[in-house]
């Protein structure tokens, strides 16, 4: 049989509603590609793993790269800070220091370079 039924893509839907991995339209177009050569034993392992969660390889594959790179960017974007670090950061918000002399000399200049429109 040939084609897309609407039966299955409703249940498909059904299905990713339900595991909570529906995307927009134009996530779901997957049009980018990557390829990598494993060893016969990751490529049954990682089978293995995609069956018991009811998955393809390629999906399991997709959501574990995706999941793994996400918290790898979290790590070196998100800053992190202690309770002393977090109290000096809000007080220096909410009572900032006055420009020292580096900062109005800084200041002069922009001023005599950048046109403002």
């Amino acid at each position: 049989m040939y084609g897309h039924l609407s039966y299955n893509q409703d249940m498909a839907t059904a299905r990713a509603m339900k595991n909570g991995r529906v995307k927009q339209a134009s996530e779901r177009r997957r049009s980018a590609r990557l390829e990598t050569r494993l060893t016969k034993s990751q490529k049954e392992l990682i089978e293995r793993a995609a069956a018991y969660q009811g998955r393809t390889v390629t999906d399991f594959v997709v959501n574990a790269l995706a999941s793994a790179a996400e918290a790898v960017v979290q790590e070196h974007e998100v800053i992190r800070l202690n309770q002393a670090q977090s109290l000096a950061f809000v007080q220096s918000l909410l009572d900032p220091p006055g420009p020292n002399s580096a900062m109005r000399r800084a200041a002069r200049k922009y001023g005599r370079t950048v046109e403002s429109r």
